[in-house]
Order: C-alpha cells, then structure tokens, then sequence
C-alpha cells in the first residue's frame, strides 16, 4: 500500500506541474504577442519619423477603416494602463518602448528558465511513477497510450 500512496503523490506532482506548464505556456505567448506589438509601433514609429503628414487606415469598427491624413508625427497618444492615455514626444516613445521591451524580454526569459525547471522535475518524477506503478500493478507493463 506505501507504494500505491508514493504513486499516487507522484501523479498528483505530475498534474501539479503540469497545470503549471500549462499556465507559464500561456504568459509566454502573451508575453510574446506584446514583444510583437512594441516592435510593430517601433517600426512605425521609425517609418513615420521625419514626414509631415501622412495618409492612414483608421479603424472606426466592425472590421470597417476609412482613409485619414495624419498632420501631426510628432507626437504620440501612448496607453500607461487603466485606461489612461498619455501624449508624448516620438522619442519618448522610443525610449517607453525601449524600456517595456526591455521588461518583456526579462519576463520572458524568467519565464522560459521556469519552464525549463519544470520540465527537468517531471522528467525525474516519470521514470519513478512508471517504476511504482509496475510495482502496483504486480511487475505487469501498463498499457501504452492511446
């Protein structure tokens, strides 16, 4: 019985860490679709720099655009969280988003490391699940999987 309940604190780890691979799987593309989306307005933001006006689709909903002329490049409306907007120069903008990639890339590799932690235990706890539960079923192979 000792070893129906190792096995058993053995599979309930393995759900543990997998539920938590799972979650790190999910920040990390969230995280990635962020990096994304600086890089995208840092080109744009590079495009635009030293042209006076400009003509821009303009989302105004239902996957519907119209055509604009944007006169000010100047300047940027930038969202800070909580539904708060703020207008700064091009190059503050560059340098917010310089420090928000900066921030990402170290979330990110956080992350990535924590998932490689993850991995290296479950990759120790199987080989001793399998065993125990051999040991469980009476020496008999379990099944593969379907």
């Amino acid at each position: 019985m000792e070893d129906q309940q190792k096995l058993e604190k053995i599979m309930n780890e393995l759900n543990l860490y997998e539920s938590q691979s799972q979650m790190l799987q999910q920040q990390i593309e969230a995280i990635q679709a962020s990096l994304v989306e600086v890089e995208a307005l840092e080109s744009t933001l590079e495009d635009v720099k030293d042209k006076k006006s400009l003509e821009a689709l303009v989302p105004v909903g239902a996957g519907s655009f119209m055509n604009a002329e944007i006169t000010n490049t100047d300047e940027v409306v930038m969202s800070v969280g909580a539904g708060v907007a703020i207008t700064k120069s091009v190059e503050d903008a560059k340098e917010t988003l310089a420090s928000q990639k900066e921030e990402l890339n170290t979330s990110l590799d956080k992350m990535l490391s924590n998932l490689q932690k993850i991995g290296q235990i479950v990759a120790q706890l199987s080989p001793q699940a399998e065993e125990l539960m051999m040991k469980v079923q009476g020496g008999q192979p379990s099944p593969p999987p379907v």
